[in-house]
């Protein structure tokens, strides 16, 4: 048996091991910790998880902290239940705090945020984290609104440059 073999985990009957409630949840950690004391809606903590994590697609942005997949805009249009579910574990934690008001639910990060994610000392981690402090200075001062607009103008072009790539290898030169 090769050496990769035996390093590779086994599959856990289907489940999935990227991109999970609990992976977002810890990602979100990091960004309402950074935001502090901001507080975000859903749609807000929707567009903060895409931006952690392919922070790459911003002009001027640090590199992605995941690698660039075809058509990854679409993933901000399909994050709201893993969202949901990842407030909802790290809230069951007291980890964020939720609050309803009139405009609807709002989550933020408290002092045992803090706490939890100065824990995390993994490289991941301080690169979650430098991301996080990227993206309160960019976008923690934008409207609900501005953001919004941001992202709905930008969704279409993250990931299409794999349309272009596949385009030109088609071509017959």
């Amino acid at each position: 048996m090769s050496d990769l073999k035996k390093m590779t985990p086994a599959p856990l009957d289907g489940h999935r091991l990227f991109n999970t409630p609990l992976e977002c949840g810890f990602r979100l950690l990091f960004a309402l910790d950074a935001c502090r004391p901001s507080s975000a809606d859903l749609q807000r903590l929707i567009s903060y998880d895409y931006l952690l994590v392919h922070s790459g697609d911003i002009a001027g942005g640090p590199p992605s902290l995941h690698p660039p997949v075809p058509f990854r805009g679409s993933e901000w249009v399909v994050k709201r239940d893993l969202v949901r579910a990842g407030l909802g574990l790290v809230f069951a934690r007291d980890l964020v705090a939720k609050v309803l008001t009139p405009k609807g639910i709002i989550f933020a990060g408290s002092e045992l945020t803090s706490a939890f994610v100065e824990l995390l000392q993994t490289n991941y981690a301080a690169s979650l984290r430098a991301r996080a402090e990227w993206l309160a200075g960019e976008f923690g001062g934008a409207s609900d609104q501005e953001l919004q607009d941001f992202m709905t103008e930008k969704v279409g072009q993250w990931g299409a440059e794999f349309d272009r790539i596949s385009a030109l290898q088609e071509l017959e030169l």
